[in-house]
């Protein structure tokens, strides 16, 4: 049924199959104005601002998908399920876990850990690994080396927590392997596997939890665009 409580498009065809998320909903009027052509605003619900245009010839849409798991679970639900969405790219900030791991270097996110529960919900009768979509992932592995831009590939968390009561519980998962801590990826994959579309989380590096270097707010959202390029040329 459309238009959904949360976005308001009352007509299919409006939102590309191919959608883009940053967190931040001015990130994705940043993207539309900077690189899209023609683009027309079809959501404004909330402030979360949704646009679709066209990228070198291809209708894609941006629009913000707001903070933790439960908003972009929503947000991401909806455009499956209801307006046809087969590709979501979630484009969004992330703190490093790994020494190695600097300031703006760009992450792919293969697999997504969790401490949410979003998975309880499929009644699993075991722990599920919430995980990329192989094709997406493939053409943003490639078009990184086309660009000449270093990435890093692997797990990282989706946190239900920002301010954790346990200032070193980050330690716990950096021995493991994990390269860095955002809030929505793995709901999003889990979304995206149970409708059997595609999901991809690319991710810059804005903070440091080895270093406690940090970027601003308006870093986060205009300077970030090696990460929206290598986005949008997986449309």
């Amino acid at each position: 049924m459309i238009p959904t409580p949360h976005i308001n498009v009352s007509e299919q065809g409006i939102i590309a199959e191919t959608v883009l998320m940053p967190g931040d909903p001015l990130r994705a009027k940043f993207i539309a104005e900077t690189y899209l052509e023609n683009p027309i605003q079809f959501n404004e619900i909330r402030n979360m601002f949704g646009y679709t245009g066209t990228y070198k010839g291809k209708k894609v849409s941006v629009m913000g998908s707001g903070m933790g798991i439960p908003s972009i679970g929503i947000y991401s639900y909806e455009l499956i399920h209801f307006y046809g969405v087969k590709n979501l790219i979630r484009i969004g900030s992330c703190g490093a876990l790994q020494k190695d791991i600097k300031i703006r270097d760009i992450i792919i996110g293969m697999s997504a850990s969790t401490t949410s529960n979003f998975a309880m919900q499929y009644n699993l009768p075991g722990t599920y690994a919430p995980t990329a979509s192989w094709p997406l992932m493939k053409k943003a592995i490639e078009v990184a080396d086309s660009k000449g831009i270093e990435i890093k590939v692997g797990n990282v968390l989706s946190a239900d927590v920002f301010y954790d009561d346990d200032a070193d519980s980050w330690k716990q998962w950096a021995k493991m392997g994990v390269l860095a801590i955002e809030m929505e990826a793995a709901a999003l994959y889990m979304n995206a596997s149970r409708a059997g579309v595609n999901a991809l989380g690319i991710f810059t590096v804005s903070d440091s939890f080895t270093s406690h270097e940090v970027t601003t707010a308006e870093e986060r959202q205009t300077s970030f665009t090696n990460m929206m390029e290598i986005a949008l040329e997986c449309v």
